[in-house]
């Protein structure tokens, strides 16, 4: 099965929404840098499993990041 480039940008575009709809804070977090870079090297390799791996990777670190901003803050 061949990679499907548009398959791929929905899910990057799926999880990059969800963050800056319910976590915001966590945009220009540097804790997504190793995930985005798993992403890549994923869409790269043409592994589905390790892409939507590295996307759910990425999305727990916004969501860690903007808590820990949300803590900071109250």
């Amino acid at each position: 099965m061949a990679w499907d480039i548009e398959w791929a940008g929905e899910r990057a575009s799926e999880a990059m929404r969800f963050l800056a709809e319910h976590y915001p804070e966590s945009a220009a977090s540097p804790e997504l840098h190793p995930h985005q870079d798993a992403a890549h090297d994923a869409a790269v390799a043409e592994d589905e499993g390790r892409y939507l791996e590295a996307l759910r990777g990425y999305m727990r670190a916004g969501w860690d990041a903007a808590l820990r901003v949300r803590k900071g803050a109250a």
